[in-house]
């Protein structure tokens, strides 16, 4: 077996605690209908389509209505200045989604709709079959709608950081060390076996946990950086963590 210490520097680089992030500037827009806002938008709102999609299916809407709801709602959103309307002192984006979804809702249910949604062509492109596929595995039974909601949010925060943290080790070269190392996100450190780990690294055990650790770290700093791209400012970043591991463990 190698020698090498080398443990892979991902998790070396820091994350600023805060910046200007997506959400941030769609409220600072305000009123204004600027360019830089409305593609922030658009990227909030492809990431986060899935908890909408679930929690219409849990008030009760087919698959088929559910996606068309989810799709007509984001076209209107997009389309429109339903920005201006958010809380400035309390932006935080999930908030602000549910809110505005929960309102399209009650105005849009019974309504007949005469042409394709969304002016003809989608505004997103959303994926019915993976989302139903998704749904099926949700614990429906016991959620609310809004709990299901919630637990949406938090799982599709986690699963677009981890696409991020694998496409950092693809372009370093490290599928590999990914593919070996991601048990440790989500088993405790007692429950790994580093000695098997580091065989297939060809790396010492030392620095196996080496990398493991920087893993860890690095997760962590994508996970703060994602929560921090959908809150309007840096003191609400602490709050909004605790709640996303609040409602994983209680999900």
């Amino acid at each position: 077996m190698a020698t090498d210490e080398s443990d892979g520097r991902t998790g070396d680089r820091p994350e600023p605690l805060f910046v200007t992030t997506h959400w941030s500037v769609v409220l600072a827009a305000g009123h204004g209908d600027t360019t830089r806002a409305a593609d922030a938008l658009a990227h909030l709102c492809k990431a986060y389509w899935y908890p909408l999609y679930a929690y219409a299916r849990r008030r009760g809407s087919s698959p088929h209505d559910a996606q068309d709801l989810t799709q007509e709602f984001f076209a209107r959103l997009l389309a429109g200045n339903w920005i201006a309307e958010a809380d400035q002192q309390r932006g935080r984006f999930r908030s602000f989604l549910l809110s505005a979804m929960k309102h399209f809702m009650a105005n849009e249910w019974n309504k007949a709709q005469t042409q394709k949604r969304g002016g003809g062509q989608p505004i997103l492109s959303l994926n019915d079959d993976s989302a139903e596929h998704r749904y099926g595995l949700e614990p429906v039974e016991k959620a609310t709608s809004e709990s299901l909601f919630e637990r949406g949010w938090a799982l599709t925060l986690l699963e677009g950081v981890l696409a991020r943290l694998e496409e950092e080790y693809r372009r370093e070269g490290k599928q590999a060390w990914m593919e070996a190392m991601r048990p440790a996100l989500t088993s405790d450190r007692g429950a790994l076996d580093y000695a098997e780990m580091a065989e297939k690294l060809d790396l010492t055990e030392t620095a196996a946990r080496v990398a493991v650790h920087r893993l860890r770290q690095r997760y962590r700093q994508l996970i703060r950086a994602e929560v921090a791209s959908t809150v309007a400012a840096p003191e609400e970043v602490e709050a909004e963590m605790h709640h996303l591991f609040e409602v994983l463990t209680n999900g």
